[in-house]
């Protein structure tokens, strides 16, 4: 025990759990990258719904894991490269996106509707967000000032997912409503709640950034 938590103390001070931080936050956000582009597959046709539905229950067990043991680290770790409680609601925003994700894979299969072509570009808006928060991350412990600007990045493609959902939900209403519309409609909400996630976790993380006064 004590020597776990001289180990404890001796990694604070040199960065190691810093380094551990970000490594975990990384993977869970590669997870959620990998989560978009299922779903992207889906709506390119290269997926079935089912098929889909099976992989992203894998891929949400990979993003599950690495929240775990984010969590766990955080209870561990001295200190932290922001506020450990700004770092728990950014991780939990991110699972929010991925969660989402799922959903809307699974509500696809579950309405019996194809993957629709359509969805692509707001995917699209959704990788590139994930990715400059992944990029962000990276630098978290020593470069504040890209850390914002991903951050500012990531907003801005949740931005273009709410847009791309109010052009979708237009073109929908200016056509004969059938059957499917109110399943098409549903899957639409479902995306737009994803870009809303996206923006939550840009937030979380700029607003941590100003605590620490950069």
């Amino acid at each position: 025990m004590v020597a776990a938590a001289v180990r404890r103390i001796l990694g604070d001070l040199t960065g190691h759990s810093h380094r551990t931080t970000v490594a975990l936050l990384t993977e869970q956000l590669n997870a959620t990258v990998k989560g978009v582009d299922l779903a992207a597959d889906l709506a390119a046709g290269h997926l079935s719904p089912a098929d889909a539905r099976t992989a992203m229950g894998a891929v949400e067990h990979e993003g599950d894991s690495h929240r775990a043991a984010l969590v766990a680290e955080l209870s561990a770790s001295l200190t932290t490269p922001i506020d450990r409680e700004d770092l728990y609601r950014f991780s939990r925003s991110v699972d929010d996106v991925l969660d989402n994700l799922r959903d809307l894979v699974r509500e696809t299969d579950l309405f019996g509707m194809p993957g629709d072509p359509a969805d692509l570009t707001a995917l699209d808006a959704v990788r590139e967000g994930l990715v400059a928060l992944r990029d962000a991350v990276a630098v978290l412990p020593d470069d504040p000032r890209r850390v914002q600007d991903g951050a500012l990045a990531a907003r801005k493609a949740a931005g273009r997912v709410r847009r791309e959902y109010q052009t979708a939900v237009a073109a929908l209403f200016r056509k004969e409503l059938g059957p499917r519309s109110l399943s098409r409609r549903e899957l639409l909400r479902r995306l737009d709640v994803i870009g809303l996630r996206l923006n939550d976790a840009a937030a979380d993380l700029s607003d941590a950034l100003l605590k620490r006064g950069h």
